[in-house]
């Protein structure tokens, strides 16, 4: 497979972004939580790198996103930060850091933003933190919103099945879409709704609309590793696997033991 070129090696802005939906330009984004990576899917030409709180499961092995922290966050985000020099880098906001009150969620989303090296913060929900986002949003930040399937709230919902599947919820995301353009954002994540709906939503707000499992949309999101096949065990609908990386890493590391015990590494070239 042909790598893909980039021509334009100028950095990825919020008004860059925007400027790709009104030309009809398709923006490509992809999971980073540390440098090497980053610097690696930077170099393929992404348009956006995001620093998800998926950490918390890739990463540290928890069962959701909410137990990883902001000094976490900042953590990763900064670790990407210096391995990126074209993609916007996006860095969420965890559980807890925003949802107690609008001040708080402004305080906190400053210092990630002095502390990380992001670009702009991510934050979930609609109507609920309309306030907070605004506020974020007055105070020089670029906020991507996130509607859908949110996984910080993976207890209310009862688990990661599909969402706004009834009139209901699929009215309010509609609404909320709306309300996430007015606040200020530049861009909002859809994630696991209808295709028809995720339609919707790219033709009514201005912003571009940026899918995972919501079927076409103005780009597209995926997790690096489930993308490159180091997660074998994860196997949504959504996710197309473009590499196999989990069968390609063991059978690596079962050579390289099978050369330390035969003794066969480090061989004479290989040695001082």
């Amino acid at each position: 497979m042909a790598a893909y070129i980039v021509e334009d090696t100028k950095k990825i802005t919020t008004q860059r972004i925007m400027q790709m939906k009104k030309d009809g330009k398709k923006i490509a984004m992809l999971t980073s939580y540390d440098y090497t990576m980053a610097q690696i899917v930077d170099q393929a030409g992404m348009d956006i790198v995001l620093v998800g709180d998926s950490a918390s499961n890739i990463m540290a092995g928890n069962l959701t996103t909410l137990p990883i922290t902001i000094d976490e966050m900042i953590y990763h985000a900064r670790c990407v930060a210096r391995g990126v020099k074209r993609a916007m880098v996006i860095c969420d906001m965890p559980f807890g850091s925003y949802q107690i009150s609008r001040e708080d969620g402004i305080r906190n989303a400053v210092r990630m933003m002095a502390e990380s090296g992001a670009d702009g913060l991510k934050l979930e929900g609609g109507e609920e933190f309309i306030d907070t986002i605004r506020g974020i949003v007055n105070a020089g930040i670029p906020v991507m919103g996130h509607l859908g399937l949110t996984p910080q709230s993976v207890y209310k919902f009862g688990g990661y099945s599909v969402r706004a599947k009834d009139d209901a919820e699929a009215d309010k995301l509609l609404n909320d879409a709306k309300l996430l353009e007015q606040a200020g954002c530049f861009s909002l994540v859809l994630e696991k709704i209808p295709a028809e709906l995720t339609k919707k939503v790219c033709q009514m707000v201005s912003i571009p609309v940026i899918g995972i499992g919501a079927g076409i949309a103005d780009g597209q999101v995926l997790v690096a590793h489930d993308m490159l096949g180091m997660n074998d065990s994860f196997k949504p609908k959504f996710l197309r696997r473009y590499a196999d990386l989990h069968a390609i890493m063991n059978d690596a590391i079962g050579q390289y033991i099978t050369d330390v015990k035969d003794g066969s590494f480090p061989n004479e070239t290989e040695s001082y």
